[in-house]
């Protein structure tokens, strides 16, 4: 995908951001999660913030806990997990909170739209009762009144005949279409925080700039936070402010979006960056990243990108923990090499 979204990631993130309310704050998040009589770490030491107004892009290749991290912010893991660590939002502490306050916190101060928007309607009932049973649960109204809500939204997401369309099933929409059907349920009590966790997967590339565009459309005229969860580079330059990317459970990168294209400083981002296609990056040819993200059970120690890193020295990269290190002020990257390497051609065959 190329030419900008919105705005936002062509203007400075600092003008964006600067004293604005922070909506969501996560300090050394961890999850595990118990199997074969043993717990398993999966996300390990995650730090991120969302303002009001700004978008985060958490990206990654797929296995890299990014879905499990946008999960646990949400407080929606399986039962055989447990969370470590600290979620914040709007300065409340989620993680200590019982499922019934999550429950009235869920869908009114946060919402979350996923990947493949069919799996998250039920067949079985209208789009517009689906999105008037949450204003009904959350805020109490009648039927009339949470139906002409529904409506409402639906209008706000840009579908087209609103009234109409509500009285539609998911099976007569499109994948766009339901992809804006969650949106305007994640929107209905109107939230500090939307979570989009790869809100344009399966989606072809005239609909995913719709529903980007919409996003970014929405956010501006409620001023919410979003973190958005995907594994395109294409998509966080076109509507991040910032970005954070993950490997193997943990955040090995953070920084403006500018400067994370202009200057990554870890080599699997310079990896990812290498691996966009040549009219986004303007090169002659595309890099590669070689080997896959390890599972959970198999993570090394020391960097865990270091099986996979051409610049890998021992014992330096392959023992002890390797911190998050600043490299100017809201930039800070997890190598032991840092400052080290000359990173542009590291991954072209």
């Amino acid at each position: 995908m190329t030419g900008p979204v919105s705005t936002a990631a062509n203007t400075p993130p600092t003008a964006l951001t600067t004293g604005r309310e922070t909506v969501l704050e996560v300090a050394d998040l961890g999850v595990d999660i118990h199997v074969d009589r043993d717990w398993v770490g999966i996300v390990d030491g995650v730090d991120l913030t969302v303002r009001a107004g700004e978008t985060v892009g958490l990206v990654g290749e797929s296995g890299s806990g990014k879905t499990v991290t946008s999960l646990a912010v949400m407080q929606l893991l399986p039962p055989n997990s447990r969370v470590r660590g600290s979620v914040r939002l709007g300065g409340r502490e989620l993680i200590s909170l019982s499922e019934g306050e999550l429950n009235r916190i869920r869908g009114v101060e946060m919402g979350m739209i996923f990947q493949e928007p069919r799996r998250s309607l039920n067949p079985a009932f209208t789009v517009g009762d689906q999105v008037a049973e949450s204003v009904r649960r959350h805020r109490g109204a009648d039927r009339s009144k949470a139906w002409d809500r529904a409506v409402e939204l639906f209008e706000l997401v840009g579908i087209p005949d609103a009234r109409r369309r509500a009285s539609a099933y998911p099976h007569e929409f499109s994948g766009g279409m339901c992809q804006r059907v969650m949106l305007a349920m994640a929107l209905a009590c109107e939230p500090s925080l939307l979570i989009a966790d790869e809100p344009t997967t399966a989606l072809d590339v005239t609909v995913q700039r719709q529903v980007l565009s919409l996003i970014g459309e929405v956010q501006q005229r409620l001023g919410i936070g979003v973190l958005l969860i995907t594994h395109d580079l294409g998509v966080v330059a076109e509507v991040c402010d910032r970005a954070a990317v993950m490997y193997a459970g943990r955040i090995v990168e953070q920084a403006p979006v500018m400067e994370l294209f202009d200057a990554p400083q870890h080599p699997y981002t310079a990896g990812l960056l290498h691996a966009m296609p040549d009219h986004v990056r303007h090169v002659e040819r595309m890099g590669v990243i070689p080997g896959r993200v390890p599972p959970p059970h198999d993570f090394p120690a020391g960097c865990r990108f270091h099986p996979r890193c051409p610049f890998a020295q021992e014992p330096t990269c392959t023992e002890g923990e390797i911190p998050l290190r600043d490299v100017t002020p809201g930039h800070t990257a997890r190598c032991a090499r840092l400052g080290d390497l000359e990173l542009e051609d590291a991954f072209y065959g």
